[in-house]
């Protein structure tokens, strides 16, 4: 029988810290108790669990999980995030994919780097994480005069009310991660 530290494997050995282990008991707990979860998170692990603080007294925690395990994760996304949401009360949970930035090449090199791997790609492919299961349907830019810039990200109505009371965490935590200001709205249809 295995424990909960097969649920979380860190880059080159390192150990997990107290915080990380909770988040890896907690999904070993799910995995033995919650029955429809139980055959999905068998072969899923995390590599890492942050806490970020939110305006006020609000709290996240962005679970870091591998790459190569996204899909079988956003499989369960929405009752795995549910229920993880009931064992740490008062945190909102955010699931993102672990992805590498790699450095442009130096002048003269052959090698070219993946697009994959631009500071670029990898700060949208975190925005579509946090987000999930809402998709980005669109986006704008505001520059300010002070030049600050702000990004307005638009999300399918359809995910409203799985996302609209998250609205504000998904931006804390974007900020945190990228640095970046953003907004998150729904389109406003016209019927």
């Amino acid at each position: 029988m295995y424990s909960a530290s097969r649920k979380i494997q860190k880059d080159k050995g390192a150990e997990p810290s107290e915080f990380e282990d909770t988040v890896a008991q907690a999904l070993f707990d799910l995995e033995n108790t919650v029955p429809e979860l139980k055959s999905d998170l068998k072969d899923l692990f995390i590599n890492s669990a942050t806490q970020i603080d939110i305006s006020g007294n609000r709290k996240a925690i962005v679970v870091h999980v591998p790459y190569r395990l996204r899909k079988g994760y956003r499989k369960i996304h929405l009752k795995l995030v549910r229920e993880l949401e009931k064992k740490f009360s008062g945190k909102e949970v955010v699931l993102i994919a672990t992805r590498r930035i790699v450095r442009p090449p130096k002048k003269g090199s052959a090698v070219q780097r993946p697009r994959s791997r631009t500071l670029t790609a990898v700060h949208e492919a975190m925005l579509e994480d946090i987000v999930y299961p809402a998709e980005i349907v669109g986006k704008r830019i505001r520059y300010r005069l002070d030049g600050s810039k702000i990004i307005k990200i638009f999300l399918d109505p359809k995910e409203r009310n799985n996302t609209e009371y998250k609205l504000e965490t998904f931006a804390g935590v974007y900020r945190k991660l990228s640095g970046k200001d953003v907004v998150f709205e729904y389109p406003i249809t016209e019927a």
